[in-house]
């Protein structure tokens, strides 16, 4: 995300995952420059209470509540382990910047009609991130994975269309506890945060 691009991560140099860079524009009509674009001038004259840092899953950039991020599953040149420090590097980064935000992390989905290699590493960085989370300020893990994966291996393209982005009822089934999640962090008690924080 262009937000992260003149900083440092704490992860430095040494993680090619935690070095942030503008999505490459394949279909050269710089859609997603302009889709950045439009997102943060809508931003500028307001504050929400929860703010979504993603790739395609995800589209959007004061002071925020909730953070949601979900990034990772085309970090196909990185390793399980690269992919989950790049993004434990944002989570120390949001919380450097926005300390009174709480961030939840979104688990990577699985991907691929059948079980292969990219599922393997999603699932590999998901339990990388289940160890490492729960060390950070702020911030709770959400498992996306949501029964998309039946008994037979196979992903149906009734959640996943392409097997990779989700359709309509793919995404109620990740919104529905993401959304009860939100919630219960907005309306937790300056008592109840400190409580969560400690």
């Amino acid at each position: 995300m262009c937000v992260f691009k003149r900083c440092r991560m704490s992860q430095g140099d040494s993680n090619p995952a935690a070095i942030p860079h503008a999505a490459e524009d394949i279909q050269g009509d710089d859609r997603w420059m302009s889709q950045h674009n439009r997102f943060v001038l809508d931003c500028k004259d307001k504050e929400p209470d929860v703010l979504f840092v993603g790739d395609s899953m995800v589209q959007l950039m004061q002071q925020y509540e909730v953070i949601v991020v979900w990034v990772g599953t085309n970090n196909h040149e990185n390793t399980a382990e690269e992919v989950a420090g790049g993004i434990e590097a944002i989570v120390q980064l949001i919380n450097t910047r926005q300390p009174q935000a709480k961030i939840i992390v979104l688990g990577l989905l699985p991907r691929g009609e059948k079980p292969n290699p990219l599922r393997q590493k999603n699932a590999k960085v998901n339990q990388l991130l289940k160890v490492s989370l729960p060390k950070l300020a702020n911030v709770q893990l959400l498992d996306t994975d949501g029964g998309f994966v039946h008994s037979d291996g196979a992903i149906s393209c009734h959640d996943m269309f392409d097997f990779l982005h989700l359709t309509g009822g793919g995404y109620a089934k990740i919104c529905k506890p993401l959304h009860e999640l939100i919630m219960q962090l907005l309306e937790e008690t300056p008592e109840e945060k400190q409580t969560t924080i400690a």
